[in-house]
């Protein structure tokens, strides 16, 4: 029945396709005779989709634009590394010996021997003489000698050091400052003759939980001529000088911890105690002792950079009254740009002990019966900066401010009719020091040294410090040319100077009641040049007081000219 319904409808949708003709619709005719094209059908190739009502936003990339730039690249040249093989140490000669002859009539000789090149013992000799035969215009006589030798020696083990040290000197010169040359020259003739040693035990263990210590032990003799009496010949300068010197050192993380402790004894004797030969001339008898002891702290921090010290110098002075003191220990240091500036500050203080031998080598015209007394810097502050430049110039400068007791000065002796020594004064008052240095150095073969050191006093007694410059310039230079020749330049500078005398006279001021003469300035220059002919054999010449001026170190002292030495030196 399905069938043939189907069969049906096929039939009847075919008649109705192709018949023609008309057609009656809702009882009109139509007109069903056309030709009618069915589109052919097309297919999809898109797959369904979700269509989301909310469109994402687009993405925008912006790449980035590739710039390059040209690239060169150098391949320097290194030069590889060498070692330089030796067979054996450059030759080390044992003995040197100089030779010389200058202008007024001046023998130089001096001689040197050590021994093998060893590290562990060392020994040696010295011996050194220089004298003048020469005068200076219009002045007493003024010829002198010096002769200085000494033995020494050292032992160098693992874990301490053994060393000593044997002096002798004798020096003989003339009181000049007379302008009389016909004066009988022995009449102010004067020698100095000083004996002495040095020893000292140093320990330098490597392990820190150890304390390493020096000590050391000192002693001199120190005295001037005989009188020509012989019933007199207690009546010199007779001087013993005995030290012992400690020092303990204990270093833990960055604190290093010192104890040093110091005992100093001058026994100084002219003449005999309580007696006098003559109104001017009576016995002194001093003795002086001196002991300290001085614990500190240095620690360093921020690797090394930052250092401060602390500590305290505890002082007994037993000379003429017994006396304690205690002196401030105290540094800053700062360290910035890997040491191209350094910062300091701090305080510090202390006693001097003047012997004869102290005061006699400063001023070798100073009489042989003198009042000996210890100065003593309460307090000294200073403050400063010191680096480098560059590689080759480093800087210093500072300054400081001290107050002292007992400052000693010279002044020209009126005990005897003639004036041609110098006595002593002390006085208390302030010190301002200002200090520069510059420093040049090619490796070895140019140094440059330039010091220039002002100095301000505020005394209580005297108007001036007598016979002290107020400023000193100080320049030395080194030059190496070819390992031929080499050129020493010394120049010295000071002004400022001075002197305390007792009647007017030209270039004098009068101020509280004190007469003082301007000393003048000193300008002092000196140039050696030496030539070596090989390693064994060279030959120098040497001019002292280039410019020539006879200035006066001391009141009424004057200098010789200018001075012209040469020589030879020979090493085996």
């Amino acid at each position: 029945m399905k069938k043939s319904l189907l069969t049906y409808l096929f039939i009847s949708l075919g008649y109705f396709t192709y018949s023609q003709g008309e057609i009656s619709v809702n009882g009109e005719s139509v007109d069903v005779n056309t030709k009618r094209t069915v589109e052919p059908a097309m297919r999809l190739t898109e797959n369904p989709k979700v269509i989301d009502s909310i469109k994402p936003t687009k993405v925008i990339e912006y790449p980035l634009m590739k710039i390059q730039f040209p690239t060169v690249i150098v391949l320097d040249t290194i030069k590889p590394a060498s070692i330089k093989t030796v067979d054996k140490l450059p030759q080390l000669y044992h003995s040197y010996v100089k030779l010389g002859i200058g202008s007024k009539l001046m023998p130089l000789g001096e001689v040197y021997f050590d021994g093998n090149r060893s590290r562990r013992y060392i020994y040696g000799v010295h011996a050194k003489h220089l004298s003048s035969f020469g005068n200076i215009p219009n002045y007493a006589p003024s010829q002198y000698d010096r002769t200085n030798g000494n033995i020494f020696g050292a032992i160098n083990e693992k874990n301490y050091a053994l060393k000593g040290d044997i002096h002798y000197g004798n020096k003989g010169f003339h009181y000049y400052g007379i302008q009389n040359d016909s004066i009988n020259r022995d009449s102010i003739a004067q020698r100095f003759n000083d004996f002495g040693g040095d020893f000292s035990f140093d320990s330098h263990k490597k392990d820190s939980a150890n304390m390493n210590y020096l000590i050391g032990l000192s002693y001199n003799n120190f005295q001037s001529k005989k009188p020509v009496n012989t019933n007199l010949a207690k009546w010199k300068a007779n001087e013993n000088y005995f030290a012992i010197n400690g020092l303990g050192t204990y270093k833990t993380g960055k604190e290093i911890y010192n104890v040093e402790l110091g005992l100093r004894y001058n026994g100084y004797k002219y003449g005999v105690a309580d007696t006098s030969i003559s109104l001017l001339d009576t016995g002194i008898v001093s003795n002086n002792t001196i002991i300290q002891l001085k614990p500190s702290i240095t620690s360093y921090l921020k690797n090394n950079r930052f250092k401060v010290k602390i500590g305290v110098d505890l002082t007994l002075d037993a000379h003429d009254k017994t006396k304690f003191y205690i002196y401030p220990i105290a540094e800053l240091k700062y360290s910035l740009f890997n040491d191209l500036f350094i910062p300091y500050i701090g305080l510090k203080g202390g006693i001097k002990q003047n012997t004869f031998k102290s005061v006699s080598t400063e001023n070798e015209f100073v009489l042989t019966n003198i009042i000996l007394k210890n100065e003593s810097t309460a307090i000294d502050a200073f403050i400063g900066f010191k680096g480098t430049i560059t590689k080759r110039i480093s800087f210093n400068a500072s300054a400081s401010f001290a107050s002292f007791k007992n400052k000693l000065l010279f002044v020209t002796d009126t005990t005897y009719s003639v004036r041609n020594k110098f006595n002593v004064t002390y006085d208390d008052g302030f010190m301002t020091t200002i200090e520069g240095a510059l420093s040049y150095q090619l490796v070895e073969k140019l140094k440059v040294d330039a010091i220039a050191k002002y100095y301000s006093y505020a005394l209580t007694n005297n108007t001036y410090a007598w016979n002290l410059p107020q400023f000193q310039i100080t320049t030395r230079a080194h030059y190496n040319l070819y390992d031929h020749f080499i050129f020493n330049l010394d120049l010295n500078f000071e002004g400022g100077r001075k002197a305390l005398i007792y009647t007017k006279e030209s270039n004098t001021t009068i101020e509280n009641n004190q007469y003082a003469k301007n000393l003048g300035l000193v300008s002092d220059i000196n140039l050696s040049i030496e030539y070596r002919y090989n390693s064994r054999i060279s030959a120098f010449i040497q001019g002292n007081n280039l410019v020539g001026q006879r200035y006066k170190r001391w009141y009424n002292t004057p200098v010789q000219g200018i001075q012209v030495m040469g020589g030879v030196t020979f090493r085996f």
